[in-house]
Formats: C-alpha cells, structure tokens, sequence
C-alpha cells in the first residue's frame, strides 16, 4: 500500500492541478495508510477574507482501502487559500496533516491553493516568442551626439570598446554618469540581426531623460533622453519592429525619480519649480519630506532616487489616469507592455490602476513585474501580494527560474530544480507560469557566462573584477554550460529572456561589469549561432512555444522533460554532469531527430537509449 497520503501535484490526490479560477469545484482525495483513520475533514483558510470553512470528506472503499473524497468550492472572488486536514482516530484522537506531515493543530503547515479571476486573460504572443533584453547605452551606437546642456554632469567616451566606469569619483561616490552614446536608431539598424536571432520582443532599460547611464533616475517620464535620440526615434523603432514581428516593452520606474528631475530638481537644472524649491511646485506632494529640503524618503536610503506617494493624486493621474498620462502616452506611440521596476514596492492599488489603464488602452498590451521570489504569495511591507490574482501584473520575471536554473548547472542536483519549478507552477495561474519572463542574467545579475565558467572564488575588490577574465579552459567550460543552458531556456516553459551579449560571449559580474558594450565584430560567432537555432527551434514548434510539461528523470545530473502541444511534441534531455550518461526513455514514435545537430535514434521496444556527454544535451522530435 502506498505510503502517499496526500499529494496536491498528483490528480489522484487532487484535481483540477495548481491555481483555479473563481468558483472552481475542487476534488480533494485523502488516502491514509491505516483503517484506524474513521473521519477526514479538509479544513481551509482564506487569507484576503480571514474566512474558516472546514469541509467532511466522504468515505468511499477502494480496493481493500478507504479513502476520503470531497469538494471544495473555490471563493467567488479571488483569494489564497491555505489548507490542510484534520483525522480523526478510532481511539478518539485527532491530528492533522499537511505539507509537513502529521503535525499538531497548532503547528500544521498548509498547502497552498491559488484562486484568481480567470475572466482576466493573458496576451499569448509574449510567452510564444523570445524577447530580448537591451542595455540602450551599451548596444549599438548610430549616431554620435553631445552630452553638453544635458541633466547632470555626463561624459561621453571616445572609443565603443573602452571599459566601463566603476570606481568613485573625488567626493567618492559612484555617479553612473559615464556614456557610451548607445541609442534607439543603433537598436533599430540592428533589428535584422535581432529576427536573426528569433526575436519577437524587445525589452529596453529605461529610455526616458536621466542623468545616470542606467536611467533609473528619471528626470522627465515624457522626454526621451536626447543621447538616446527623439520621439520620432522611439516611433520608428516600434514601427520597424512591428514590421517584423517584434514589440517593445518598457521599463516603468514608478516607484521614484532622480533627484536631478523635472518633478524634484535638487540642483535647479529646470526652469520650472521642484519639490526641492518647496511647496509652490506642483510635485511638491509626491514626495515624503521629513525636515525640508534635504531629508526624504528615498529608494533604499539613496538620495539621487527620492520615493514618491504612488497614492497621490496628482502623482496617479499623472502616471496613470489622465488621458496624456505616462503609461498611455507610450502605448500610443508604440510600446506593446511595460516591465515594473521593484513590483515589490508598488502598492496593489497603483498597479492594478496601471493594468486598467492598459486594458483600456491598448488590450494586447502586456504588463510585468519584477518580484524576486515567488510572486504568488510574496509579502511585501507586511502585506500579502495580489500581483498574478488578475487584476494586477499578466506576468512576473522569474528569479526563481533563473536561481533553479544556475545550480542545476552547476552540479546541484535535477530533483531540485524540478521541485523549485514544480511549485511555481502549482501555485501560479497557468497563464502567468507559461508567460514567466523566464532568464539567466539580467543587467542586476553577473553575466551567464562569468558565473558557469568560473571556477573558483570570485575576486574580492572591484578593481580585481573589473579586470577580471576566464581562463581559456574556464572560457571553453563555460561555453559548454551557456549552451546547455540556452537549451534550458528556451524549451522550458514560460518566454525565454536573452541579455544582450549573452549570446555573444560577453563577461562580466555585477554592476557595472555586467554592462559593457555589445561587441560588434568580435563576438563568439559559434555562440550567437547556437542561440540563433535555438531561437528557430522555438519558432518552429507549438509544443515548445504553449505545450504541457511533464517530467522523465530529474535526478543527479540528468533533466528530462516532455514538452507536448496537440500535434507536437519535444523532448529535452540534459546531462549537466562532467561524465557521460546514458539513460533510455519511452518513445512511441518510429525515429527520434536531435535538432540540435541532426542526428537520429531509434527506438527499440518502445524506447529510447541515449548516451548523453559530459555537459551535453538533446532536443528530440
């Protein structure tokens, strides 16, 4: 007799699988292990609401066993539902059961039920393509321009293959103001490469008037930043884009500005008054002022990134409501989503007021969050976020896929990452897990490469990683591990992510190592090609683009999942080990097809014998 009592991922257990719209009918099945259990009761709890509902399972024989069913009814309205049950014994004692076993009352862990508005869809095309992540600075320059006259104090370097600038300046503080030029007619000119690649979504780092090269310090939400080019730029780039299948998203900085702004002006740079000259300026109260004019709120205590009131009035209709407002403006003139700078410091309202706006704006449009956890129930401030429960955020970026991803990879074992993404999707709506914004490295993150071909400690001070490059057998390993883990990327559920470079070899750690220039000529042409089949690989197979997953082996070094769709299927295997493997696998078709180098299998009774190498992996069809 199985010594499984209760698994909410099995459909013997529970059905429908994962989070469930409103007013779903929930089957839950309890199978206890001895006859001494005489009652099962499903005792749940919803969060939002703080409502109890304990639900008696019916006894029904089984074989020679008993086991419990009953139903459940979702909430009408959307909630997280925490749940566990409670037995009680012939002898007359009670216990209750949940994700950590049989535990007391007062000590039960619960498992987790994600109930969300399911009248709220998803746009598809995000999560059927390949988007690509753009550093604006750093990836192609088309015209050079002068920093003179602009907000702050910027300096423009001479030559597109310099270093970045790390180290502080003579008051010694870190300023980002050093320029490359990079700008959107430079992305524009390379939009053929990026359909080269498969591409069908850009995602830019902020593109808006700043004074820092990250532009994360927004000095006018409506001004293109003039290093950048003009608005007419920003139309011919989403014009162009869309010719060829492409869309481009956003990034939307709302939760502060630069202190060098339009709406703060602590240096006096704008004609028109701040908040830092005091009440008469009409942003005066969308900033936190503790003694005027120096103490604030700030993005974590940092002053040039003062906090605005996202429940302001003014400040809402300013980014949201108002016909003109930021979020509408852009999607009129182009963009097809936004990407929600720190979501974890937005309150629930002000997004979702964001997601109306869009919806009414432009209904395809798409919007994401950056949550570094599980987005599904993540507390953020004290309070329990709403962002995948419909009327937020479509989609979050996933950490969680990239932190699975990174270990796996690097010798941790397969079961981890199965169970680390088998709980993402348990508790996200499917249309948020097969839209995750799925990545490896991000302008936040050290470079792909650097962190799976390193192979000791990384250097201690700045200088030492600022200088800092991979042995060539370190190169030669890492490469091995970026491809693998490209394969990763794009076969596995939700939209895979590409950092600009990725593709090209790039290294890097941190901040701003992670942020030179693209290297136009010098690139590992082996490398972008390999991510250019990939991205044809996706293009050209549905079950890879929306298909269902199902696990065949994760354990050790070896993952292998199924892709299916309705008439395709794609299975990946990957051995992230530094020793060959060989494994069989079922396979009801007559020949299997590696698509990644072509070479064919045959199946003998049924299956699949597969000798894979060190750091090797396979894309049957």
């Amino acid at each position: 007799m199985s010594t499984v009592l209760f698994d909410p991922r099995s459909e013997r257990y529970k059905t429908p699988f994962g989070a469930v719209p409103c007013g779903t009918a929930v089957t839950f099945c309890f199978r206890p292990d001895t006859a001494a259990v005489r009652r099962v009761v499903l005792v749940t709890h919803c969060e939002f609401s703080d409502r109890w509902t304990e639900t008696e399972l019916s006894a029904a024989a089984e074989g020679e066993n008993t086991v419990f069913r009953g139903v459940y009814s979702a909430s009408d309205t959307p909630e997280l539902v925490w749940y566990h049950f409670r037995l009680f014994w012939a002898d007359g004692g009670e216990s209750c059961y949940g994700a950590g076993g049989h535990q007391s009352r007062d000590s039960v862990t619960p498992w987790q039920l994600t109930v969300y508005d399911g009248s709220r869809k998803t746009p598809g095309w995000f999560a059927r393509g390949v988007t690509y992540q753009i550093f604006p600075d750093r990836f192609f320059r088309a015209k050079k321009r002068s920093a003179a006259g602009l907000v702050g104090s910027r300096t423009l370097h001479e030559s597109w293959d310099e270093p970045v600038e790390y180290r502080p300046d003579a008051h010694g503080e870190i300023t980002c103001s050093d320029f490359f030029g990079g700008d959107l007619a430079g992305i524009t000119q390379k939009l053929d490469y990026l359909v080269s690649l498969g591409v069908t979504a850009l995602y830019l780092n902020p593109i808006f008037e700043a004074s820092t090269n990250h532009r994360y310090d927004t000095a006018n939400y409506k001004n293109i930043d003039p290093l950048l080019g003009t608005e007419e730029d920003f139309k011919t780039l989403c014009a162009e884009a869309k010719s060829r299948g492409i869309r481009v998203i956003l990034d939307g900085v709302f939760n502060h500005t630069g202190a060098k702004s339009i709406y703060f002006n602590a240096d006096g740079f704008y004609p028109t008054p701040g908040a830092a000259q005091g009440k008469g300026s009409p942003y005066y109260d969308w900033y936190r002022f503790h003694s005027f004019p120096d103490d604030y709120d700030s993005w974590w205590g940092i002053k040039n990134l003062p906090a605005v009131e996202e429940s302001n009035e003014s400040y809402v209709n300013y980014m949201v409501n108002d016909r003109d407002s930021v979020v509408r403006r852009w999607l009129r003139l182009g963009a097809s989503g936004w990407r929600l700078d720190v979501a974890d410091e937005l309150p629930d309202e002000f997004i979702a007021a964001i997601r109306a706006a869009m919806d009414e704006e432009r209904p395809d449009s798409l919007l994401i969050g950056e949550v570094w956890e599980d987005g599904s129930n993540k507390i953020a401030y004290s309070r329990r976020r709403k962002y995948l429960l419909g009327s937020e955020t479509h989609a979050l970026m996933n950490y969680p896929f990239r932190t699975a991803a990174l270990s796996y990879l690097r010798g941790g074992d397969a079961a981890d990452f199965q169970s680390a993404m088998e709980t993402l999707r348990e508790n996200y709506p499917p249309s948020a897990f097969y839209s995750a914004m799925n990545f490896l490295s991000t302008h936040d993150t050290p470079r792909l490469l650097t962190v799976l071909g390193l192979s000791g400690k990384a250097p201690e001070t700045r200088d030492e990683r600022a200088s800092f490059r991979l042995s060539p057998a370190e190169y030669a390993r890492g490469v091995e591990r970026v491809k693998l883990a490209a394969v990763l990327l794009y076969t596995f559920p939700g939209a895979p992510t590409l950092y600009y470079g990725d593709e090209a070899g790039m290294e890097g750690f941190e901040d701003p190592f992670n942020r030179a220039t693209y290297p136009w000529g010098r690139e590992n042409r082996a490398l972008v090609r390999w991510f250019a089949r990939l991205g044809a690989l996706r293009r050209q197979h549905a079950a890879l683009q929306c298909g269902t997953i199902r696990y065949l082996h994760a354990g050790g070094s070896v993952l292998a999942f199924l892709r299916q769709s309705a008439d395709d299927r794609c299975l990946t295997v990957l051995n992230a080990g530094d020793t060959p493997v060989t494994l069989s696998f079922p396979w009801d078709g007559e020949l299997a097809t590696d698509t990644l180098t072509s070479q064919q299998f045959l199946p003998q009774n049924g299956a699949l014998r597969l000798t894979l190498g060190a750091r090797d992996g396979l894309l049957l069809v």
